[in-house]
């Protein structure tokens, strides 16, 4: 009899810890579940597309496709315009001829609002902002733009439509640093490839954005949820991806 308690007790044990572990495992499918495209309009994201780009092919503002009902959504669950996810589906409709009047033999002027895009960056070296600081920004498609960073060691740029990378160097002489910026590659906050690519951002070196959760990124989560003071998991919570985005601006 004894020897078949402890069968009963044994085998009970075993069923538990399976029991425990199974829990735990569909908790950390549910915290770093990826997300999911969205939207069923018959524009499928690319890689690289953000509404700025999508409108600005199809002859829209960008607001005017956001704001569209059919994109609902899109615009509920994205939230940022800037940070669509490659399979996410935009509602585009045709375009909407537009009769202007204007006398004969004139010259008539006609400005496309909403053109260009800015991006709007803040650089520090440090946690130090580098604040005044001359600036370049080129891309292959226009010619350099200059200007200074405020206070705050921000700068506002202008970027030319289907521009998909950049190049920023800020400073003078050996101070000088340089930035390689891709442009329309950010992901949305939540998933993870959005997540490696702000840890990144940040100087947390989450590793390549794959869309893995490898055992990098996970270092590179906890570290960031140590230093801002949040639940140390190394997985996408809800807090962590809020905080991502509050400090990357989107």
């Amino acid at each position: 009899m004894p020897d078949e308690q402890q069968e009963t007790s044994s085998t009970s044990s075993q069923t538990e810890t399976q029991q425990a572990g199974t829990q735990q495992t569909e908790i950390q499918q549910t915290e770093t579940q990826q997300a999911e495209p969205v939207g069923d309009g018959d524009y499928r994201v690319q890689q690289g597309d953000c509404m700025q780009s999508i409108a600005a092919r199809r002859g829209f503002l960008w607001e005017t496709l956001w704001n569209l009902p059919e994109n609902k959504q899109l615009k509920e669950t994205r939230k940022d315009p800037n940070c669509l996810l490659p399979g996410d589906r935009v509602h585009v409709p045709e375009p909407r001829p537009r009769q202007e009047g204007g006398a004969t033999e004139q010259k008539h002027r006609f400005r496309r609002k909403g053109l260009p895009a800015m991006l709007r960056l803040q650089f520090q070296n440090e946690g130090e902002a580098l604040a005044s600081q001359p600036f370049t920004f080129t891309t292959d498609l226009t010619e350099p733009y200059e200007g200074t960073t405020d206070g705050d060691g921000v700068a506002e740029i202008p970027i030319p439509t289907g521009a998909h990378h950049g190049t920023i160097r800020v400073g003078v002489g050996e101070e000088q640093k340089v930035y390689e910026v891709d442009l329309g590659q950010l992901d949305p906050y939540d998933s993870i490839s959005g997540v490696q690519a702000r840890l990144n951002n940040l100087g947390y070196g989450a590793g390549e954005v794959d869309g893995r959760l490898s055992a990098r990124t996970e270092r590179a989560l906890r570290q960031f949820q140590r230093q801002q003071q949040l639940e140390i998991t190394g997985r996408l919570d809800e807090k962590t991806c809020d905080k991502l985005r509050e400090l990357n601006g989107s």
